[in-house]
């Protein structure tokens, strides 16, 4: 197997390593609760009893009916052991050299250890302490692209966890070529990566239920810089973020992704103009979208969070390599840039990539100008679109 940078070093130098909270996976997870009976869930980017995922699924064990829960950690992690030694594990064989080594927790049954007539997190401790084979030491390092880990990936019915952001591409192409059903924290930017665009577009992964907008606030390790607004310090000192465009990405159904998008504006050009390098009309707001015109639209990636599958087709997005280089139908190498006081940005339209570009100049942004004096801005991303015709839901 070639050598590769080990999940430790990624996260340290991205410094992406978020812990999300337990109310943002409760709010996400009872969209889904009735495909989790009988299922082995896999958290492996996680630290087993500190990770909020494990807490969530070791204490909702028997109300989900899962078959089994297996969460593991890397090598060096900065939070684990911080609620649970590895000390006070019976029939665990630890010294101060091994005490942050990664292990692997897998949990068949949780019961009730304490007689309280409930079960908690403090029977869920009893048993990782109490019970043989609960907890055990890991042979790597804990990364997930591990032969270890990979073991336990195959084993695993449902994935479920927050995967560092430097490394999703890599996550989500080993969830898909192992076959697995997954729910997952990412980036609404992922949509810019081609191979995870193409599985949008073949509605092979959405977007989940709970978020659509704003940011989220996680949980980082005590050496993460608080340089950002939005940052706090809770009383226990614990450090934490809010973290702008994050959404679920999964691929269990739901049945809220299937309600139809009222549409109620009507098609004219002047509001609809078509861009000049793309066979399409320009859409700012997915509210927007016209309810009588049937061709190429390109509308904002906020549309994913309306997606209905039944309702339109996804044909490609402006990033480039998520469509196919005929789709565009002029470059602008000759155009030249100003700002708005007429000064050159010492930039060709060359810059402007694969960006849809409108004629027009709204006298507030960089504009870029022929010789002939046509002048022209470029828009955010754009995912091109059709409505599916009433009767024909067969489009993806």
């Amino acid at each position: 197997m070639p050598e590769i940078q080990g999940l430790r070093k990624a996260q340290k130098d991205k410094n992406d390593e978020f812990y999300t909270s337990i109310e943002d996976i409760e709010k996400e997870m009872r969209f889904y609760r009735d495909q989790f009976k009988d299922k082995v869930i896999l958290c492996n980017c996680d630290d087993p009893y500190e990770s909020n995922f494990f807490k969530y699924f070791a204490m909702n064990f028997n109300v989900l009916g899962l078959k089994k829960l297996i969460s593991t950690c890397y090598a060096g992690s900065p939070i684990v052991t911080e609620q649970l030694s590895l000390f006070d594990v019976k029939g665990l064989v630890v010294n101060k050299k091994t005490e942050k080594t990664p292990y692997k927790i897998e949990i068949t049954e949780v019961p009730d250890s304490n007689g309280d007539g409930a079960v908690d997190l403090s029977d869920v401790e009893y048993l990782i302490k109490n019970k043989k084979n609960v907890l055990t030491i890991l042979k790597g390092d804990g990364d997930f692209r591990s032969e270890e880990c990979i073991e336990l990936l195959k084993e695993a019915d449902i994935v479920v966890t927050n995967p560092p952001f430097s490394l999703f591409r890599e996550y989500v192409a080993q969830l898909e070529k192992y076959n697995k059903k997954y729910l997952i924290i990412g980036n609404v930017n992922a949509i810019a990566y081609r191979d995870f665009f193409k599985l949008i577009k073949e509605n092979k992964v959405w977007m989940g239920a709970s978020i659509h907008s704003g940011d989220r606030e996680f949980r980082v390790p005590e050496s993460y810089p608080l340089k950002a607004s939005g940052t706090r310090i809770d009383e226990h000192g614990n450090k934490y973020i809010r973290v702008k465009g994050v959404r679920w990405w999964t691929n269990l159904d739901y049945k809220e992704r299937h309600e139809k998008l009222i549409l109620y504006k009507k098609y004219n050009p002047t509001d609809y103009p078509r861009f000049d390098n793309y066979d399409a009309i320009n859409i700012d707001k997915v509210t927007d979208i016209p309810c009588d015109y049937n061709d190429m639209m390109g509308v904002p990636i906020t549309f994913l969070d309306k997606y209905n599958p039944e309702q339109f087709e996804i044909i490609a997005s402006s990033q480039t390599g998520c469509h196919p280089d005929s789709m565009v139908l002029k470059k602008y190498s000759d155009y030249f840039g100003y700002t708005q006081d007429r000064k050159s940005n010492g930039r060709t339209g060359a810059t402007m990539g694969n960006n849809p570009i409108l004629v027009k100049d709204d006298k507030k942004h960089v504009y870029y100008e022929n010789k002939d004096g046509i002048r022209v801005q470029s828009t955010y991303c754009r995912i091109f679109i059709v409505k599916i015709e009433e009767g024909d839901e067969g489009g993806n």
